[in-house]
C-alpha cells in the first residue's frame, strides 16, 4: 500500500459490528495501523483489512485524481405532479447523513459525494415515504432518480348525516341570507341539489321569514307607501289608517308564508324554495325563474306543478277578504286579483332573485353550489 496522508475507512471483521475506521500515517516503505478503542488486532486479520470510500484531506485532495458524485432527484405524486417539500435523507456505511429538500419543481441535488452505494429516503407531510438504493459511480460523476409518493393510508371514520340533518345545517346557512344586510331572503338556496325539507322544517322556516324583524319593517314601509297613495281608501287616513293598512299587509304577509310556504308544501310533499340557477344564456335563465311560479321541485326531487305557490297565491287573496275594509272588500274579484298578483309577484321575485338579489345577498357566494 503507498504511503500517503490518505484516510481509509477499513472493515475488521473482529468487531462486533463488522466495521472499525482505522487511520493510516506512514513514510515511504512504512505501514502503520492503529484502532481507535478497538481490541488487540491480531495478524491474521490485518489480511481482511479493504479500504471502502477514501476521503482525502483539504492539503491532499488537488494531488489525488478522485472524482466526487452529484445526486440529483425528482419527486412527484403518483399523476406525476411534482412535490415540493419533500424531504430527502441519503446515508451510507460511516458516512454523515445527507438531506435535501424538494424545490417548487419538485427537485434535490446532493453533491460532493464519495462513488458508492447510498441509501435515500423520501418522504412528506401526508405521503408514505419511500426509500430506494442509489449507486455513485466515479466514471458517471453524475446520477439522476425519481420517487413517486403515494398518499399515506389513513384510519377514518365514516359518519352518514341523515337527510333531516343535511336539510338543516343548510336552512341555517340560508337564515344568514339578507337582502342589503336587511330584508331577509330565505326562501332561495343556492345549492342546486339542497336536501328536501321536513314538514317540521317548512313550518319552522315560515314563521322564521314572517317574524323576522326585517319583514315587518318592509310591511311598514308598503304601508306607508299604500296610504300615501290612498290605496284602500276604506281604511281612512292618519294613524288609524295606516295601521289598518300594516295589518293587512301582515295578514298578507303571514297568510302567504304559511299557505305557500309551508301548509301546502306539506300536504303536496313540494320545496318551497326558489333554486337559483345561475347559468346559461340569459333567456334561459329568465324562462326558468318565470316558469317557477308553476313548476316546482317535489321532495322527491322530480319537477311537478307547483300546486303550493298557485293555491298559496289564491288562498292568501281569499282570506284577504276577511280583514279588508267593507267598501274595499269585492268577494270573487279580489280573490282573483289578489291571486293573480301574488303569482304575477312571485314570478317577478324570482326574475331579480335570479339576475339582481344574489349579489345583494349576504352570504350567498359562500353558500353558492351549482348543479
Amino acid at each position: 500500500m503507498p504511503a500517503s496522508n490518505t484516510q481509509f475507512m477499513l472493515k475488521i471483521p473482529s468487531d462486533p459490528r463488522g466495521l472499525w475506521p482505522l487511520q493510516e500515517r506512514a513514510v515511504a516503505g512504512l505501514l502503520a495501523l492503529s484502532a481507535l478503542s478497538a481490541p488487540a488486532l491480531h495478524a491474521q486479520q490485518w489480511n481482511t483489512l479493504a479500504p471502502v470510500h477514501p476521503i482525502l484531506s483539504s492539503a491532499d485532495a488537488g494531488q489525488q485524481n478522485v472524482t466526487y458524485c452529484n445526486l440529483n432527484g425528482h419527486v412527484t405524486s403518483p399523476e406525476g405532479d411534482p412535490l415540493p417539500g419533500a424531504k430527502a435523507e441519503l446515508s451510507a456505511p460511516l458516512l454523515p447523513t445527507r438531506e435535501a429538500e424538494t424545490d417548487a419543481n419538485g427537485s434535490f441535488a446532493i453533491s460532493d459525494l464519495p462513488p458508492g452505494n447510498y441509501t435515500v429516503v423520501v418522504s412528506r407531510d401526508g405521503f408514505s415515504p419511500v426509500s430506494g438504493v442509489v449507486k455513485l459511480a466515479p466514471e458517471a460523476n453524475t446520477a439522476t432518480t425519481t420517487f413517486t409518493l403515494h398518499p399515506a393510508a389513513s384510519d377514518s371514520v365514516s359518519v352518514t348525516a341523515s337527510q333531516k340533518d343535511i336539510a338543516q345545517a343548510q336552512i341555517q346557512m340560508a337564515e344568514q341570507q339578507r337582502v342589503a344586510g336587511i330584508i331577509p331572503n330565505f326562501f332561495v338556496s343556492y345549492m342546486y341539489r339542497a336536501a328536501p325539507l321536513t314538514s317540521g322544517q317548512k313550518f319552522r322556516l315560515a314563521f322564521k321569514n314572517a317574524s323576522d324583524p326585517g319583514n315587518l319593517l318592509l310591511v311598514g314601509t308598503v304601508a306607508g307607501v299604500q296610504q300615501a297613495a290612498n290605496a284602500f281608501p276604506g281604511y281612512g287616513q292618519g294613524a288609524a289608517g295606516y295601521g289598518r293598512r300594516y295589518g293587512a299587509d301582515l295578514g298578507n304577509l303571514v297568510s302567504g308564508t304559511f299557505l305557500g310556504g309551508a301548509i301546502y308544501p306539506s300536504l303536496f310533499h313540494q320545496d318551497p324554495r326558489y333554486f337559483y340557477r345561475g347559468t346559461g344564456t340569459v333567456r334561459k335563465r329568465f324562462l326558468y325563474a318565470v316558469t317557477r311560479t308553476v313548476v316546482t321541485r317535489g321532495d322527491n326531487g322530480r319537477h311537478q306543478f307547483n300546486y303550493s305557490t298557485v293555491l298559496g297565491d289564491m288562498s292568501a287573496g281569499a282570506l284577504s277578504n276577511l280583514y279588508y275594509a267593507p267598501e274595499d272588500r269585492k268577494g270573487a274579484r279580489v280573490t282573483v286579483v289578489n291571486g293573480l298578483l301574488g303569482i304575477a309577484g312571485d314570478a317577478m321575485n324570482n326574475v331579480f332573485q335570479e339576475f339582481v338579489l344574489k349579489k345583494l345577498t349576504t352570504n350567498s357566494k359562500r353558500n353558492t353550489i351549482r348543479k
